[in-house]
Formats: structure tokens, sequence, C-alpha cells
């Protein structure tokens, strides 16, 4: 038995995103890149790069990553390149995306021979959250002033436009997206390929996946580009699990159940967010308040019910845990890094990572 803590990727799981990918893929003629930000567990590629186009990313390490891990398309983008930083960016990516006008001025020549491309913002987006808002007041994520970017036309060949977030809400972005065509329409109309993001759950349960396909064939062939999208969690909902294990029980008004993760470290989109870490529903008569075993005092996985007492040593399992976290934890307070485990399609379970000290002390000095 793996010890926990553990992130534990379902490959079988992962496929079944993977088959909505390709369906996509094959009805509405847009390419799909995993966004790295999201998700750059690189152990499943082999599984993802059979029915995934490459990667996009945010950061030369990123870039580096996919090219080498993922293979396919690779898309480079980041807020900001440095002046040192440009020159790998460019070895290993497929196509740049520039931030701002000033970045793609700023490294013309040294791209004249890359295919380019800028961001643009909308101004519109579907986030509840300000934090993770592009559109929010005074964002730095892209142009939005069209006769500014129509100036800037001859040094590029496409747009990336990322304005979705967490939507699972077809018509949100059906209406987003006509909001884009009538503010960018005559530069939509030059360009040779357009990247619509991601943030866009077209894998979930009941989502209208054929109206999805059929918006972006006609978005394509509109206006003669070649559609991208940039799933990271579509790409693995509910393919990951983090196992962990009760390691003391306590009455404090509430019934609380210390395990040995952190949200703070394991899982900091939960704090971030302020939202609580999922499992398998259960309306058992027994409730607990499940923490972790940091030191901060808000680090606290949510409240559950379950069929029985939970004691020293029983083990729990929170659902849908890939999405921004391993590509967050941390070594807050010294606690024990999850490892990283795969189940295979034929049943078998692999640890391909696992985490100890010298890690802990190599990432300081």
């Amino acid at each position: 038995m793996i010890k926990t803590p553990y992130y534990l990727i379902d490959k079988s799981k992962l496929l079944r995103n993977m088959e909505k990918i390709a369906y996509l893929r094959e009805h509405s003629g847009a390419r799909a890149l995993l966004a790295l930000k999201c998700f750059a567990t690189w152990s499943v590629f082999d599984l993802m790069s059979q029915y995934m186009d490459g990667t996009t990313s945010s950061s030369l390490y990123e870039v580096k990553l996919g090219k080498r891990k993922f293979g396919g398309e690779t898309h480079a983008y980041s807020v900001a390149y440095a002046d040192d930083e440009i020159e790998e960016v460019l070895a290993h990516s497929d196509k740049i995306i520039f931030n701002s006008i000033g970045q793609l001025q700023r490294f013309a020549d040294a791209s004249a021979n890359h295919v380019r491309g800028l961001r643009l913002n909308p101004q519109v987006s579907s986030s509840d959250w300000l934090i993770a808002d592009p559109a929010r007041p005074f964002s730095r994520l892209g142009e939005w002033d069209a006769d500014k970017v129509e100036q800037v036309m001859p040094l590029i060949s496409g747009f990336m436009i990322h304005n979705n977030c967490e939507n699972s809400d077809f018509d949100l972005f059906d209406s987003m997206l006509q909001k884009i065509e009538e503010r960018f329409g005559s530069l939509l109309e030059r360009v040779q390929w357009v990247s619509l993001g991601g943030g866009i759950h077209f894998t979930g349960e009941g989502y209208p996946l054929d109206r999805l396909c059929a918006r972006l064939k006609a978005f394509a062939e509109r206006y003669g580009v070649q559609v991208y999208l940039e799933p990271g969690e579509a790409a693995i909902t509910n393919s990951t699990t983090l196992e962990v294990t009760v390691l003391d029980t306590l009455y404090n008004g509430k019934q609380l159940a210390i395990v040995d993760s952190s949200i703070e470290a394991h899982m900091l989109d939960l704090l971030i967010y302020r939202q609580q870490a999922r499992m398998e529903p259960c309306d058992g008569p027994h409730e607990y308040m499940v923490c972790g075993k940091s030191c901060l005092a808000g680090d606290i996985f949510g409240e559950f019910r379950f069929d029985r007492e939970l004691k020293t040593g029983d083990r729990l399992s929170f659902i849908d845990a890939a999405g921004y976290t391993m590509v967050k934890k941390n070594w807050f307070n010294g606690v024990k890094m999850p490892s990283i485990a795969v189940r295979h399609l034929n049943g078998e379970v692999e640890l391909v990572r696992e985490f100890g000290y010298d890690d802990f002390e190599s990432g300081l000095s």
C-alpha cells in the first residue's frame, strides 16, 4: 500500500475526458492544447498526447516541458518575457503569443522568423472571482483597443483570447463570443488562427458538446481561421484523487479529524477561492470537519458526513483533485509533499514519484 498523502491519477477516468476532446476535435475542426498552468504531470502525457494536439504555456519552464515531454504543437505565452529568456522560448515553441503590443514590438526582430500572435482582451468574461477575472478593471492581460491592434497587424498571424473561467454554460460562451466578433471581427478576418483559450467545461456531465462543436466550426468558417482551445480543468476533471490518512480526532464544539495533508500546501486553490474539497457524497450520521496538519488556523478541507465514526488510521479520499494542485503544491511548514501515483488502464497502480527531505532541502539555501 502506498503511503499517504498521494495524488492518484486514474487513466481510465482521464480517458473519458480525452475521448470527449477527440470528439470535439473531429466535429468542430478545432485543435486542443493542454494548458500546463493547470496540469503538468508529465507521467500521463503518454495517454494525453494521443488525444490532444500539444500544449500551451505561461512561462519559459512550461514551454520547455511541453516541448520535451508532450510534443505536438507548442504555444508559448507569457504576461511578459524577459530579455534573457526570449531566445529559449523561441527555440522551444511553434508559436509565440505576446501579451501586449509593447512586448510584440520589443521582440519583433528576435521573433521575425517565428509564428507570432497577440492576446486580445474583450473586457467580458465568465469569472465570478475578481482575482481570476481576466476582464477585471485595469486588467494587464491582453490588448483591448482595436485601433491600436490594427497598427501592428503586419507583425502577427493570430490571436489568443482567454475570457472563460469555469464556464459550463454554453449560452454564456456563445453570447461572449458574439461580443468578441462584434468588437474584433474586422481583425479576425485578417489572421490565420485564433485561440479561444481555456475555462470551457465542455467535458462536464450534460454539456451540449454538439452545440459547441457547431459554434466553433461556424466561427472558423466565417473568419477562415484555425481555432484552438486550451483545456486545463476540462482535460483532467474527475480524474484524480488526493489520498490522505486521519492522524487524530478531537471535539471542540464540532467533531474534528486531522489528516496528513494540507490545503495550504497541497490544494491551495481551496484557500484562495474559499471553497471546500469534495468527497463522494455521503448522508451518514457522523459529521466531521476535516482539517489539515499545518499550523495555519484556516487549513480546513471542509465538513463532510460519514457512515461511521472516524478514527486514527482511516483513509480518506478527496475527489477531482488534479487541477491547479500538483502545479501549486509547496513545502509550507515542511509538510510532506504528496507522492504521485498512476492507475493504468489495466488497473495496476504505479508510484511514479515520491518526495522526501532532500527535495525540501534542495529547494532552499
